[in-house]
Formats: structure tokens, C-alpha cells, sequence
């Protein structure tokens, strides 16, 4: 992490009598910080009044502490530097929860300051008092209890160190008022020493070598590469070794935009709404390398049944995920960026032309694809966004049927342009992600998609990307549903729709309220101009509200739990009106690849 421009002074301010407070804003700058979001009040209000001098560290003033969290989240993902929260005791800290959970299940390092009561009201019911060190136990790497101004600077340096290394994840360090009002002279620590906490960065080479000789005797190898790949900014290893081996590719959600899907080995994503074509390589690959990914549920469906005639190769700095969900052949614990460089030099070139040769007739059979009749559909959003941006662009997602839409639609090409909430699925997620994107890079357009379910979740962080003229483009799938709770009552529920539809807002009015401009689509021969209108719009945030075809369904689809034999292909469900004419002439086809 690159120090802020506030940091190069620092020496200053070294061996200096100092309150817990400004050692605290001091520290920040030690650490390069140079974006705080946060939300202030009584416990935290001797930090706050700290800040006012300090001019290196931007401090974004949000409109709710889970949009904090969350724009610290997309602020790390869009940047690789850890994002940073501020906020009160009480409901302030317990307002964080839902945001942290989301990181530590994407595996975000972001650092969580929470205020807290003074030391000797604690444990006694006090005014916003909150246990905010237990109830985030599960949920963070390791959190602190600072007792000891003395010892902040080093919880500090701790705290920064453990959320950016190994498997990266959540910190936070509670606060206690008198604690930040004690003094004490201010050393920041140059190295941290943990004797309980030493990630394992290189590979076992046995364990590397056992690996290439597994490769080097495949016929059908796939890379099934995950997040880890995007983290430890490996993309150009696994190109290369994905190149030498001629070896195709499939990510999952989290590792949309390791390899770029323009490239004839790309599978796309698999999963429970990945493509066809990747879910069947899988099955019937000889040798699975999986790359900073944790075979989670919703890639394997059935664990028994998952690449059954697969050797299965297992890459990941953290040892606790291997061979947690499936079981492996050849672990290698390591940081994926130096275990695939040198594997890449182990392993040789493969003759996968007749493997290659059945994948490509697979894609051309089952392409991904959707009815485009008279409705606009959301398929056709995600598809035009991504020829008018040509991939160019980050885009933000909320989660639900849009999420998939955009993962399988896009066309992914960058690291690091494809933020969502995996792991715990979090809706309401998107518009604070990508608000928190946009204070970390300007080099890329960036688009926020929520559903209107999600978008209502944390609609009020348009007052704050409104306030600091965000060029934001954010995009409403407005179906009136939940949708993809809807799609599960209509699949397995007998269509039981059961409080599912939506009562919206005017969503033009509620962007304009907040004086951000936007306009209504209804109709798919508006879509592309109103992309390259929003597109084309830098003077803050452009809304658009696209009114989608009420009850489409995300497909294909293996529904939980099962397998690739029991896969839904085709978008069945979706009625053509008959006056629609042929049927295959209105359905628009994509291969990725």
C-alpha cells in the first residue's frame, strides 16, 4: 500500500506527547490511509474532532454504518488497499455487522474502528453500550479490545497487517472513549511480530511437483479458479499457465474477470448459474485445478457427484479450506501468485486439441441465451452494457436474479472490474460497493446494478454519492419481484408466489429527489442510448430505471444440491406471445469465448 501524501511529514510527529485520538488519525497516515467512511457520535467524538486538523485522510460522511462497511468492501475490491470504517458505539458498531460478515465471507480486508464505552462502564448496561469484540467474533479475522493507549499504535499495526495477508478478511479494534482521551508519546512500529499468525506464502515445491506430474498425464484438464486468483493480483500467472497448457478455464462468481472470457479457453462461470458448457467440462475433466477457490456450495451442488473422474489439485493460502467441502488429491498451501509461477515451469504443453475441439462443439450447442421479444429483458441490459463498454467498466452488483444476469452476460476481461456479495449474499450491497469503488478509481466507468428489492435496502448512500458528484451509473432491474425468491417458488414451490411483489417507489423522482438526473426504460430499442447516455454523463451520478420483463427466470440452472444431469437449460418458463412469430428467430444467442 502506497503511503498518503500526509506521510512523508511523519517523523514529526514520532516521540511526541499525544492523546489516544490523535495517535489514532496519525496512525491512519502511517498506514497510507487515505479513505475513511464513517459515522460519528458520542464515543468516538474526541477521534472525530481529531480529524478536523488532519487534512492527509479523506473522511466520507455516510448515511448508515452498513454502508460504511460495504463501501469499504468495494473500495478494497476495486483497489486491493484495505478499506477502513469509523464509527460510534452501540448501534453505530452493531449497525457494521452485516458488512463485516459480508467480508469475511469474501475474504475483503477491511479495518473496523468502533467506539466504545469508557472501560469502567463496561459490563454495565450504558448508554450505546454494545459487546461489539464477542458479537463479531465468528465474523472477523481477529478483533481487539484496546485497554491501554499504549498499546494502540501496535493493535493498529496488527490490525492492518493481519486484514491484508494470507487469506485476507476483516479486523476490527474497539475503542473505549477514555482509553482515546489518555496520552501518551507516539511510536508507530516499523514490522509486526506474530508468533501465533505466519501465513505460508510459498508452495510446497514436493507438493508442486506432485501437481505438474498430475498435469503433464491429463488429457480433459480444467483451472477452476477463484477469488485468491484476483487477490493475490495473479491473472497474468494463471494466463500463462493456462496458454503453455492449452488448458480451458472456468471461474466462479468472485473470480469473474481473472481471465479475460474474449479468450477461446474461457469457459465463463460455473455453478448453480454458470454456462452449460462449464458445469459439463467439469464433470468430465480428467484433472481439476482449483486456484484460490473454496469449492463452495453453490459450484458443487452435490459434493459426491462433483468432477467424479477428476484428479483434483487444490491451490489456496488458506490451509483450513482445503479439503474442507471436497476432498483433493495434491494440496498446495501458498500465496496462488508464486505457486503458479512455478508450476507454470514444471508442467509442459498439452495436446488438448480434441478436448478443446468437444468444449467448443459443447459451446456452440448450448450458448447462453434468453427470449428477446417485445418485453424488455434484463439479459439484454447486461449484454449491451457490456458491447457498449466493451468490458471496460466495473461493474457493482447486488444480489439476485440481476447478479447472475450480469455474471453470465458481461463480458469479463479486467481483474478486479466484477464486485458482488458471494458468500453471505447480501442484498442492499451494490449502490454502497460502488460508491466506495468510486473513491478508489477513476480510470474505469463504474456501474452500480441493484434489483428493487436490494436498492431500497441502502437507497440512502445516494445522498452521499450525490454530495461528493460520484460519476456513478446506477442501474435499477425493476421487476416488481424478488426475483429470484420468486423464481424458487415458481421451480420447487408450486408457484406459491408468497410475499414476493414488490410495492415500489417512483424510482426516477426518489434519484431526483436526492439530485441525482434519471430517466425511466420501458422498451429494449431505448436501452443502448440510454447506456451511452449515462455513460457519457460526468458530472455525478446518472440513474436509470429499466422496467424488465416481470418473470423471467435465470438460466441454466442446477438447482441446490443436485447435479449436472439434472441441469435446466432453457428458459421454458417464459411464455412467447404467439403473434411473436418463429420462436428460435427471437431468441438472441451468446457465446462467451
Amino acid at each position: 500500500m502506497s503511503p498518503s501524501k500526509g506521510s512523508r511529514s511523519q517523523s514529526s510527529h514520532h516521540g511526541k506527547l499525544m492523546t489516544g485520538s490523535e495517535i489514532f488519525v496519525r496512525s491512519l497516515v502511517e498506514e497510507g490511509v487515505e479513505v475513511v467512511f464513517g459515522y460519528p457520535g458520542g464515543a468516538t467524538i474526541g477521534i472525530y474532532d481529531a480529524l478536523v486538523d488532519l487534512t492527509d485522510i479523506k473522511h466520507v460522511l455516510v448515511r448508515h454504518e452498513q454502508g460504511a462497511t460495504h463501501a469499504a468492501e468495494g473500495y478494497a475490491k476495486a483497489t486491493g488497499r484495505p478499506g477502513v470504517v469509523l464509527v460510534t458505539s452501540g448501534p453505530g458498531a452493531t449497525n457494521t455487522v452485516t458488512g463485516i460478515a459480508d467480508a469475511y465471507m469474501d475474504s475483503i480486508p477491511i479495518v473496523v474502528f468502533t467506539g466504545q464505552v469508557p472501560l469502567r462502564l463496561i459490563g454495565n448496561d450504558a448508554f450505546q453500550e454494545a459487546d461489539i469484540v464477542g458479537i463479531t467474533r465468528p465474523i472477523t479475522k481477529h478483533n481487539y479490545l484496546v485497554k491501554d493507549v499504549n498499546d494502540l499504535t501496535r493493535i493498529i499495526k496488527e490490525a492492518f497487517y493481519i486484514a491484508t495477508t494470507g487469506r485476507p478478511g476483516p479486523v476490527l479494534i474497539d475503542l473505549p472513549k477514555d482509553v482515546m482521551a489518555q496520552k501518551t508519546t507516539f511510536e508507530y512500529p516499523k514490522s509486526v511480530q506474530l508468533r501465533s499468525y505466519n501465513p505460508t506464502v510459498e508452495g510446497h515445491m514436493k507438493q508442486i511437483s506432485k501437481a505438474a506430474s498430475l498435469i503433464n498425464g491429463s488429457k480433459r484438464p480444467v483451472l477452476y479458479v477463484g477469488g485468491g486468483v484476483i487477490q493475490s493480483n495473479a491473472a497474468a500467472e494463471l494466463a500463462a499457465l493456462a496458454e503453455k497448457l492449452h488448458c480451458p478455464v472456468t471461474t466462479t462468481l468472485h473470480g469473474l474477470g481473472s481471465f479475460p472470457e474474449t479468450n477461446r479457453l474461457s469457459l465463463g462461470m460455473l455453478g448453480m448459474h454458470g454456462t452449460w458448457y462449464s458445469n459439463v467440462a467439469v464433470n468430465y475433466c480428467d484433472v481439476l485445478i482449483a486456484v484460490g477457490a473454496r469449492f463452495d456450495d453453490r459450484v458443487t451442488g452435490k459434493v459426491e457427484a462433483f468432477a467424479p473422474e477428476a484428479k483434483k489439485i487444490h491451490i489456496d493460502i488458506d490451509p483450513s479450506a482445503i479439503s474442507k467441502n471436497v476432498k483433493v488429491d495434491v494440496p498446495i498451501v501458498g500465496d496462488v501468485k508464486k505457486v503458479l509461477k512455478k508450476l507454470t515451469e514444471d508442467v509442459h504443453a498439452l495436446d488438448t486439441a480434441d478436448w478443446l475441439k468437444t468444449i467448443d462443439q459443447w459451446k456452440a450447442e448450448h450458448p447462453l441465451r434468453y427470449r428477446h421479444g417485445d418485453a424488455l429483458r434484463a439479459q439484454y441490459v447486461m449484454h449491451k452494457l457490456g458491447e457498449i463498454t466493451k468490458g471496460h467498466a466495473v461493474v457493482v452488483t447486488d444480489v439476485g436474479q440481476h447478479q447472475m444476469w450480469t455474471a453470465q452476460f458481461f463480458t469479463w476481461i479486467h481483474p478486479r472490474s466484477h464486485i458482488t456479495s458471494g458468500g453471505l449474499g447480501t442484498m442492499g450491497f451494490s449502490l454502497p460497493a460502488a460508491m466506495g469503488a468510486a473513491f478508489g478509481r477513476n480510470d474505469l466507468p463504474i456501474v452500480s446494478i441493484s434489483g428493487d428489492g436490494g436498492f431500497q435496502m441502502n437507497s440512502q448512500e445516494m445522498a452521499t454519492i450525490v454530495e461528493h458528484k460520484l460519476p456513478l451509473k446506477i442501474f435499477v432491474i425493476n421487476n416488481g419481484f424478488l426475483g429470484m425468491v420468486r423464481q424458487w417458488q415458481d421451480l420447487f414451490w408450486r408457484r406459491r408466489y408468497s410475499h414476493v411483489e414488490l410495492y415500489n417507489p417512483d424510482f426516477v423522482k426518489l434519484a431526483e429527489a436526492y439530485g441525482c438526473p434519471g430517466i425511466r426504460v420501458t422498451r429494449a430499442s431505448d436501452v443502448e442510448s440510454a447506456i451511452r447516455r449515462a455513460l457519457d454523463h460526468h458530472d455525478g451520478p446518472f440513474f436509470i430505471d429499466f422496467a424488465v420483463a416481470k418473470e423471467d427466470n435465470v438460466y441454466p440452472m442446477i438447482p441446490a444440491g443436485q447435479t449436472v444431469n439434472e441441469i435446466l437449460d432453457t428458459p421454458e418458463s417464459v411464455e412467447i406471445p404467439a403473434t411473436a412469430g418463429n420462436e428460435m428467430d427471437k431468441m438472441m444467442v451468446l457465446t462467451k469465448g
